[in-house]
């Protein structure tokens, strides 16, 4: 059972490692582009989970980091029907998308194309739920970002 669990982990890194992470240039600060998404989440009926603001942890132990921050949301609309065909989804759901400003001051709303993240968990990419969260998370960000 462990080099089963072993070898999933394994499996998993390398899928994260080679999936196709969707940027989208945002012309606001990492503070308002997470806000702005988050109300952009809250407005499509979907739950905010958590906020995790990495540039204060790395600042709580005398490290820098520059401005980033992640938003995990979901709808159980959305996400219980991958986890219906594979409970390991779970460990990938609800969705992340992380807010950053790069080396040269550019901010940027980061999140893993759908159809890569659930490609382990034998989702194919043209399942409905794929589709689905596809088309929400490339809405919400496209929202977040407009002027």
């Amino acid at each position: 059972m462990k080099t089963l669990f072993l070898s999933f982990v394994l499996a998993l890194g390398a899928s994260v490692a080679s999936a196709e992470m969707i940027r989208v240039a945002s012309p606001y600060s990492v503070a308002e582009s997470l806000d702005r998404l988050e109300q952009a989440v809250t407005g499509a009926g979907a739950k905010v989970f958590a906020r995790v603001e990495h540039a204060k942890g790395a600042a709580s132990i005398g490290q820098d980091l520059a401005p980033m921050a992640v938003l995990i949301f979901g709808k159980p609309q959305l996400g219980t029907p991958a986890m219906q065909v594979n409970p390991l989804a779970g460990v990938v759901l609800p969705a992340r998308v992380l807010a950053y400003e790069d080396s040269d001051g550019a901010v940027w709303l980061a999140y893993e194309n759908p159809a890569d993240m659930l490609a382990p968990f034998d989702i194919p990419a043209d399942a409905k739920v794929v589709m689905m969260m596809t088309k929400a998370l490339g809405g919400l960000t496209g929202k977040a970002v407009a002027k």
